[in-house]
């Protein structure tokens, strides 16, 4: 929260989810994935939002992402349905209709912009492109579990985020100067400022000796699945070679499960 205003800056990644939908004169099923009911339901939500009636629609899904552990595997399936279903109708949908219809499913990351973005996660009112990422590369660190997004939603966290909102300015500050200047390090600062502060939303006990580890590897900064479990790294080059950092992070973070290694890259669903 800055301002007054609820919103999240986007951090997307080249690890993509593939939809397809193929559309035929029906009764108004929609059939896919049985895990993926919420891609499911964006699908039925976009005949809707272009009138669509007596049709059925068959979704089929695929992808790394992990699911539950906030790297927005549910709103990249989400978004990637909504724009496959309207390809599929031979129609265009743009980020901020795609975004209107993804609200509809659930509280969505708003990785359907282009570039970084702020977005309200939870109705939209605020949604403004920051500008194209500096180069930068992610090492995203499980340590198990998971978290129900829709649950975790659920809670009104007002009166903390209130109280936040300095640091989370702050943050703003830093990763906004950082995208206008192509300065990573200012990008990862900012990063770092927002993860310590959400400590008091979505506890990590293994935020601070992550904040310790990163410069030994090389990293500028860290930041946090704000609704998830995973952690991740940030690198400013988006050539680093990360197989020092990788094991090093295996040796030195107990309870560590598995690692990602990514390129931070602009938002937006491409169609195929």
């Amino acid at each position: 929260m800055a301002g007054g205003r609820h919103f999240l800056v986007t951090c997307p990644i080249d690890m993509y989810s593939s939809a397809q939908v193929a559309v035929t004169t029906g009764a108004g099923r929609i059939s896919g994935p049985a895990d993926s009911p919420k891609a499911r339901n964006a699908v039925k939500l976009t005949l809707a939002h272009f009138r669509q009636t007596g049709m059925d629609a068959r979704l089929r899904l695929s992808g790394p992402l992990p699911r539950g552990k906030g790297m927005a595997s549910s709103s990249v399936d989400v978004c990637a349905a909504i724009v496959a279903t309207a390809m599929a109708l031979g129609r265009e949908i743009t980020p901020p209709e795609t975004a209107s219809i993804a609200l509809q499913v659930e509280p969505s990351d708003g990785i359907m912009f282009p570039g970084i973005a702020m977005f309200d996660h939870r109705d939209g009112s605020l949604a403004r492109v920051l500008g194209e990422p500096p180069p930068m590369r992610v090492m995203a660190l499980d340590f198990g579990g998971r978290v129900d997004t829709l649950a975790f939603n659920n809670v009104n966290r007002e009166k903390i985020l209130m109280r936040l909102e300095q640091r989370l300015q702050e943050s703003l500050s830093c990763i906004t100067t950082g995208i206008q200047n192509g300065d990573p390090e200012a990008v990862a600062r900012g990063a770092t400022i927002s993860a310590l502060a959400n400590q008091e939303i979505l506890f990590k006990p293994q935020l601070e000796a992550v904040i310790e580890l990163a410069p030994e590897v090389g990293a500028a900064g860290v930041n946090v699945a704000h609704s998830g479990t995973v952690i991740g790294m940030l690198f400013p080059d988006a050539d680093a070679d990360l197989d020092g950092a990788v094991a090093l992070a295996r040796e030195k973070l107990p309870g560590l499960r598995q690692t990602f290694l990514c390129r931070v890259v602009g938002g937006g669903v491409i169609p195929q």
